[in-house]
């Protein structure tokens, strides 16, 4: 049987993770943003992708340790530029698993 020390932390992560998602969802979906806004929450994928994505490319693990000719880059850069010129999200997942295919299987 569960205790209830359990049950009250498994609560309160759900109302953690909930919370954040549902407030904004609310309290904005009828109103009017303000264009700036707009275009300013439109970067935040752009930037969290980046920040999840700069470290695999150019370090080893190590972000101590910077490695600017890897591999990964080869396949980055083209997918990026492809990225940049279709906006297409399927599209870019498709050239840039080709690309990190053709670099790991010619280098």
């Amino acid at each position: 049987m569960m205790k209830p020390d359990f049950l009250i932390m498994v609560a309160g992560m759900a109302i953690v993770s909930y919370l954040p998602r549902w407030l904004p969802l609310v309290l904005l979906t009828r109103r009017q943003l303000p264009r700036w806004l707009v275009e300013w929450l439109d970067l935040i994928p752009a930037a969290i992708m980046s920040a999840l994505v700069f470290p695999a490319l150019f370090t080893d693990g190590d972000p101590r340790h910077l490695e600017w000719f890897r591999p990964h880059i080869f396949a980055a850069l083209p997918t990026f530029v492809f990225a940049l010129f279709t906006k297409s999200l399927g599209g870019t997942i498709v050239v840039g698993m080709a690309f990190f295919w053709l670099i790991e299987k010619f280098v």
